[in-house]
């Protein structure tokens, strides 16, 4: 029986070739159509270069297992996700390796209403039954056909918005050379026949496998330049670039400064309740008092829950959430059957800014004002829970606050940290934030403390 390497916590990813290839992708197929037996799934692919080969083999063990496949083509991840629920089928997969290295490929599987599949609800099965090739022959072989899911879709993505509402805006849009261009291509056509005075600045848009101009992951400090500069030079109102497989945005404001993932949050929960009070709003437990004190000035409420796409999907489903957002720019949507979207969040981003007539730097900040944040900041240490019991006596007498939601977070009223073990690799995660009206410390006397405690 051969080990496959490429099954992760959340989904498939691995080197092309040794850990990936047309045979395993085969037997994914093969092992997903047989455990669930899906009457339909949905299945794309993003743009690299090895994609469509995988998705192919992909179709094929998914047909020899008895499904019927509806072939989107090239989607993002969330064009997947939104077939799956919409179309009413059983499932869905999405060839990608989002913002992995070029030798690498990946999938992202989810079942009907686009649950997702993870190591705990199904990942580990189809991994198993994969290794072993212990398939079963089935009577009637599955069909594929190609099916066009992008108008359905764009229909969609308008209902977060009223079109009549937008102001005239100049917006900067960088697909970095994956998926997300074609999107774009179709709310411009949308907006030009509602008369939505938007205006599109393109850069990096057309998809090309080989990544010109890099494998984008604007999270990366080296990734932004482009997106900011373009917004400087046409003046525009924002700017948004996108990973790969546009499952998640970046947004840029009008002086070209990138805005932190944890006040898009803010930002969005803000969107949310100017249009309905009294909404649950889900947040991770890395980065808060923003986020809460927008929720509570606009009357909504606020639901803490551990990070990652599958603890923020439950807990939401559990409270029945209208949005859920993570500092690490991924943001989810009730209406988008819980799924996390790359085109939402901008979308409402441009509502708040014509509702509330601001620009996009005044909105946020006053929010990094009243609560600095460090951004999240990675160590290696040999050992990660010595090294959070070693931070836990330092600060034992001055009583912090402690809660063990997602690692651990101590309060002390003035500033907070949360640090968390890496669940793949001997890395501590660390994040900090303060509250101005307690006269805090600067921001990086708090980092160098923690710094020098962690590394010492």
């Amino acid at each position: 029986m051969t080990s496959l390497t490429c099954f992760k916590a959340y989904d498939i990813r691995g080197k092309l070739g040794s850990e990936l290839n047309e045979e395993i992708a085969y037997k994914i197929g093969r092992a997903y159509g047989q455990i669930y037996q899906p009457k339909t799934v949905v299945i794309g692919c993003d743009i690299r270069l090895s994609s469509e080969g995988l998705k192919q083999a992909t179709i094929q063990g998914l047909i020899d297992a008895g499904v019927n496949v509806l072939d989107l083509g090239m989607t993002g991840t969330e064009e997947v996700y939104f077939g799956a629920f919409h179309l009413d089928v059983q499932g869905g997969i999405e060839i990608t390796a989002s913002h992995n290295p070029m030798d690498y490929n990946g999938m992202k599987l989810v079942r009907e209403n686009a649950r997702p599949i993870s190591a705990d609800t199904g990942l580990k099965d189809i991994q198993a039954l994969a290794e072993s090739g212990a398939f079963t022959t089935v009577e009637r072989r599955g069909t594929v056909e190609s099916y066009n899911i992008l108008p359905e879709f764009i229909d969609h993505l308008l209902t977060y918005i009223r079109p009549e509402k937008i102001r005239p805006l100049k917006l900067v849009v960088n697909a970095g050379n994956g998926s997300a261009g074609h999107v774009i291509d179709a709310l411009e056509q949308k907006f030009k026949q509602l008369q939505v005075p938007v205006e599109f600045i393109k850069i990096h848009h057309e998809a090309d496998g080989t990544f010109p101009n890099g494998i984008p992951n604007p999270i990366l400090v080296e990734n932004r330049d482009s997106t900011r500069h373009a917004v400087l030079e046409h003046q525009a109102d924002m700017g948004i670039a996108w990973d790969g497989d546009f499952d998640r945005c970046f947004l840029f404001d009008e002086k070209g400064q990138f805005i932190e993932g944890y006040y898009i949050v803010g930002l969005l929960a803000q969107a949310f309740l100017l249009k309905q009070s009294n909404e649950k709003i889900v947040h991770d437990p890395r980065l808060v008092w923003n986020t809460l004190d927008i929720v509570d000035q606009y009357q909504g409420i606020t639901v803490q829950s551990k990070s990652g796409h599958a603890f923020i999907k439950d807990v939401m489903r559990e409270h029945n959430a209208v949005y859920g957002g993570e500092m690490s720019a991924h943001h989810y949507f009730r209406d988008f059957a819980y799924c996390d979207s790359g085109m939402i969040p901008w979308l409402l981003a441009i509502s708040v800014l014509s509702e509330t007539q601001q620009s996009l730097s005044s909105l946020v900040e006053d929010m990094i004002t009243k609560f600095p944040c460090s951004g999240e900041i990675n160590f290696k240490v040999a050992d990660t829970q010595a090294t959070i019991q070693k931070l836990f006596d330092h600060f034992a007498d001055q009583n912090p606050e402690i809660d063990r939601t997602d690692g651990v977070s101590l309060d002390f009223g003035t500033w907070r940290f949360n640090v968390r073990a890496s669940n793949t690799e001997p890395l501590l995660r660390l994040n900090i934030e303060s509250r101005l009206d307690q006269n805090p410390k600067p921001m990086q006397a708090y980092v160098n403390e923690l710094t020098q405690l962690i590394q010492s």
